[in-house]
């Protein structure tokens, strides 16, 4: 739910075009070793949020996401998720990795599919 408010609270922000993740309102969401940063507020996306929360808020952002098969992903991974280069992994209950070119944090999953 907080997720959610955060998105709609920054769609008012309106920033150039950033190469991260960069959304429709200007926000960029910047991958780092605990999740999301939110940028340009200090607002955040960390590891350990429901993805019924997290989805929502980065589709409405950054468009629709692609959904990739779960080859090469620990079992724990129900989901895998990508938004331009930015790829998501969750749980049945949380966000728990992402993947941004060669850079990694939290649980992910070697291949794309």
């Amino acid at each position: 739910m907080a997720v959610v408010c955060i998105a709609m609270m920054l769609t008012a922000c309106v920033q150039p075009a950033a190469k991260t993740g960069q959304s429709r309102q200007g926000v960029e969401f910047a991958p780092d070793a605990n999740g999301l940063a939110v940028l340009p507020s200090a607002q955040r996306v960390d590891f350990g949020r429901s993805p019924k929360g997290v989805i929502p808020a980065l589709t409405r952002e950054l468009g629709k996401p692609k959904v990739l098969g779960l080859t090469g992903c620990p079992p724990t991974i129900t989901r895998r998720m990508q938004w331009n280069d930015l790829e998501l992994t969750f749980t049945q209950e949380r966000f728990v990795g992402w993947t941004q070119g060669a850079a990694t944090a939290g649980t992910t999953c070697n291949s794309i599919s």
